[in-house]
């Protein structure tokens, strides 16, 4: 149980490095709206996802049918979260944007797997997940600062974008809850976030009908949005599959709280931007948080007891 579990927060990790890239990839296409970054990158994701899963998904059919009320929530958070994601970051600025909306996603899993799955939560992920949190905050508000001085205090109002935050960090939560909890069922990762991902980016389609014009009319825009789909978006979330498939949704999205520190550093050594010391004390709070969430514990896991692990073997398992 123990290497799964540190297998999957491994992948966990992979795909939040990959999803740190996604502000400076964006920033390379200013002239396309959020809406038609966040529907082109995770509906073009999406489709790809189900794509590449189209065999194993033909196979696990029945399982995947006999889930498919919590597919269909999955789904429509997939399709709501790149959306709001895009859009706080838009109209609160990155930094702001990017913590309340990855920042507020680990409280959400866990109180979604507290009602809904009666899952206790451990003094271990308490400790990790708030440390990461107060870590996320610091950084944000250093760089919130640094975002205000380059503007002159112009910078957009907040509020919407903070709501728009939380919503995609409560959509964040509910599709990584969805997609585990039908692994757990008995299926494996692939055809799950095939069929999750590829009903998301069906439901963005018409999204990126309406708005997705200024995408194809420069290459620059065009190469951005591409990179944002095939990388973060497809090979990320193939990551988080398999990750999903070791640890709670909990636990995973707790550890994505790296994401902001990736962002950061990226921003300082490629768009050479200047981070105070606040957000490097901030990254070290986040990055001893990751240590208490990978550090796992001898006895049993919480999320495997009972259930196939890890998540290879189960890729030759039936469908439940």
């Amino acid at each position: 149980m123990r290497s799964g579990a540190t297998f999957g927060s491994v992948c966990v990790l992979a795909a939040a490095v990959l999803w740190g890239t996604t502000g400076t990839a964006a920033a390379l296409a200013p002239g396309v709206g959020s809406l038609a970054v966040g529907a082109a990158a995770m509906g073009v994701g999406g489709l790809l996802q189900a794509a590449a899963a189209h065999r194993v998904m033909r196979v696990h059919r029945a399982g995947l049918a006999a889930q498919w009320r919590t597919l269909a929530v999955s789904a429509v958070a997939v399709a709501v979260y790149p959306l709001a994601f895009y859009s706080s970051m838009r109209l609160a600025g990155v930094a702001v944007g990017t913590v309340v909306s990855i920042g507020s996603a680990p409280m959400a899993a866990a109180l979604i797997e507290r009602v809904i799955d009666r899952r206790p939560l451990s003094r271990r992920w308490a400790l990790g997940a708030t440390a990461g949190v107060v870590g996320v905050l610091a950084l944000a508000l250093a760089r919130a600062g640094e975002e205000e001085a380059a503007t002159g205090g112009s910078g957009p109002q907040p509020v919407l974008g903070i709501a728009l935050g939380l919503l995609a960090g409560v959509t964040y939560a509910l599709y990584s809850w969805g997609a585990a909890r039908v692994m757990r069922r008995g299926l494996h990762s692939r055809p799950v976030m095939g069929a999750v991902f590829g009903l998301g980016g069906v439901l963005l389609l018409p999204v990126l009908l309406l708005t997705g014009a200024p995408i194809v009319a420069s290459w620059s825009n065009f190469a951005a949005v591409a990179y944002l789909a095939l990388v973060p978006m497809f090979a990320g979330y193939v990551l988080f599959g398999r990750g999903l498939a070791a640890v709670p949704a909990s636990t995973a999205t707790s550890l994505s709280l790296l994401e902001p520190a990736v962002a950061a550093v990226i921003a300082v050594l490629v768009l050479h931007e200047r981070l105070p010391a606040l957000g490097w004390v901030g990254m070290g709070v986040l990055l001893a948080s990751l240590v208490v969430l990978t550090a796992q514990p001898s006895s049993r896991h919480p999320d495997t007891a009972g259930t196939p692990s890890p998540a290879l073997p189960r890729a030759i398992e039936p469908a439940a």
